[in-house]
């Protein structure tokens, strides 16, 4: 199988200035390689750095060593030393991220939020509407919230918008924070078969489930920063 993604020697140290400089090893030395078609899931009590890990691979927090490689159209970027243009352009086409609380421009409609990251992709206006509507009915988010700006919406819902947001362009590396932290069970079970339809495409998934059955039902392994610190 291909690798996506290559983590080698990544460490982070966080410090804070407002406590008298304290500061707070994350990880050292860390190690990780996700294959297409594969989901790893990040394993491991609050803390212990999984969201920090996720966010690295998205290039939101800048490790203070090691690389984060990523298979991008055709040839390997260290994300993690990669300049902002080139960020962005990975961010567009091949790295799709789902947060745990979704971010939007108010008074945009929901509509427009999902099709967004496929506009940016050059898709045009009334596919990228068509594609998102039937993922939004698909996640049980009913038609007569698609005109109206989802902060208005309630945790589950907004979740919701943020996971069709974020699998609405089939990109070939997916991150996912904690997917289906806010939802039941049946809405819960439609994100596992979303998952499970991008890994057959050859989509690389890490994600964060502190659901147990839910992770259990789309982790092809684990990856356990507990053992690693340990270790």
């Amino acid at each position: 199988m291909t690798t996506m993604l290559t983590i080698q020697g990544l460490a982070k140290t966080f410090t804070l200035h407002t406590q008298g400089g304290v500061r707070i090893p994350v990880f050292d030395g860390l190690d990780l390689s996700v294959a297409a078609g594969e989901c790893v899931v990040l394993h491991g009590p609050s803390g212990a750095g999984k969201s920090t890990l996720l966010r690295a691979m998205y290039a939101n927090v800048l490790p203070d060593a090691g690389s984060i490689r990523v298979r991008h159209q055709g040839r390997v970027v260290d994300i993690a030393a990669a300049n902002s243009r080139t960020v962005l352009q990975v961010r567009r086409h091949t790295i799709g991220y789902v947060s745990q609380f979704l971010s939007v421009i108010p008074r945009v409609p929901t509509l427009d939020v999902v099709a967004e990251p496929l506009l940016r992709a050059g898709v045009d206006r009334d596919t990228a509407h068509e594609r998102s509507a039937a993922l939004l009915e698909r996640l049980n988010v009913p038609p007569r919230l698609w005109a109206l700006a989802p902060a208005t919406f309630s945790g589950g819902e907004q979740q919701r918008v943020n996971i069709a947001r974020g699998l609405i362009a089939p990109k070939p590396i997916l991150l996912l924070d904690e997917p289906t932290a806010s939802l039941d069970a049946a809405n819960r079970d439609v994100v596992v078969e979303l998952i499970a339809e991008a890994k057959a495409r050859g989509a690389a998934v890490v994600g964060i489930f502190h659901d147990a059955p839910t992770r259990d039902k789309v982790a092809d392994r684990l990856f356990d920063l507990v053992s690693l610190k340990a270790a």
